[in-house]
């Protein structure tokens, strides 16, 4: 069988790189155009040199009308705002799109609210939500999937359960995320240096992070509940990795083992989660390089309380494994093609 051909937009980042780290081995489809401004005609080895002897592109300026018509799907790994134009101009051409930036995850309203206005609305409602173990049946069919949030999808996977089944007191979540440093990108900017990131944590945008809005409407809308939760991120030097501690007010007296069981029937056969035994818990290192999600839950059934520890790798199940995944079920794909690796160790 023929492969189909894939475009990436904004290869050489972190999310970019990782896209094609999985794309190039994928063996049903093959990276045929990619795109970096900064890097235009290089190739490929001469910016992402662990790509050596891999991929032999050279890389092109951003241009829709550039794009070849024989491709079936792109990527669009672009900073958040420069997608928008970009991906109207994909969905005009035909093109199927996932968007890994944040211009299609949220309505309008929320979008206008926190990010201001959007450079085209009429397209927001044609965007699905890329978290393929909620939405599959509307991923397979979507012409424009939006990738989720690194720290939504982390946060996300860890509640859906106890929320689609209206377990929990809806206003008492909150969310404690810690991030390894490459979720900021592969730009230089003076708060992501070594020396300041390096024996050092610290919490950023504490109540204005744009991603909880994205996990209170995708919640609310997923459960039918008024989901609103207290999230803060939290920088620690790290290369890549997000552990979300999550504490919920339950509304029943429930057991771990009541909890862990839920947790196991809810996501069963979903080969990218895997629930941690009771009294284990996961950890970054446990899913490092792969698509996997690691979900450990402790309960106290006496004052009705849990706390979820959800672990995932921000640049492969928070960002470029999540929308390889979310391309295998646009194409009609195996949902694990490509992806189906063990993490790396150490």
């Amino acid at each position: 069988m023929e492969k189909k051909s894939v475009a990436v937009l904004g290869a050489s980042g972190y999310t970019g790189s990782d896209l094609l780290r999985f794309l190039i081995t994928h063996p049903k489809v093959e990276v045929t155009y990619a795109t970096a401004e900064k890097h235009a005609g290089k190739r490929i080895s001469e910016v992402l040199p662990h790509l050596r002897n891999f991929l032999k592109l050279e890389l092109q300026p951003l241009d829709v009308k550039s794009i070849p018509d024989e491709i079936e799907i792109v990527f669009a790994a672009l900073p958040h705002g420069a997608s928008a134009k970009v991906v109207e101009e994909l969905v005009e051409r035909g093109k199927r799109v996932v968007d890994l930036g944040a211009d299609f995850r949220l309505s309008y309203r929320v979008y206008k609210e926190w990010y201001g206005e959007h450079p085209c609305p009429e397209l927001i409602p044609q965007a699905v939500y890329g978290i393929t173990e909620l939405f599959e049946p509307k991923i397979a069919k979507a012409k424009l999937v939006a990738n989720p949030g690194c720290y939504p999808e982390s946060a996300i996977l860890g509640l859906a359960p106890v929320v689609k089944n209206k377990m929990i007191e809806e206003d008492s979540i909150i969310i404690d995320s810690k991030s390894g440093v490459s979720g900021a990108g592969r730009s230089p900017e003076l708060a992501y240096h070594f020396c300041e990131v390096n024996e050092s944590i610290r919490a950023y945008k504490i109540g204005e992070h744009r991603h909880t809005p994205e996990i209170d409407e995708v919640l609310s809308n997923y459960s039918g509940l008024n989901v609103r939760v207290s999230f803060t991120p939290h920088l620690i030097p790290m290369d890549r990795g997000i552990l979300s501690t999550i504490y919920i007010k339950l509304k029943d007296e429930i057991t771990t083992r009541e909890l862990l069981e839920l947790y196991e029937g809810f996501y069963k056969g979903k080969k990218f989660i895997r629930i941690t035994p009771e009294k284990t818990y996961p950890s970054t290192g446990d899913v490092r390089g792969s698509n996997f999600c690691d979900i450990g839950i402790s309960a106290n059934p006496k004052n009705r309380t849990a706390i979820i520890i959800s672990v995932l790798d921000n640049l492969v199940k928070g960002a470029s494994g999540q929308a390889i995944q979310n391309m295998n079920v646009m194409m009609g794909f195996p949902e694990s093609l490509g992806l189906d690796m063990p993490p790396v160790f150490p």
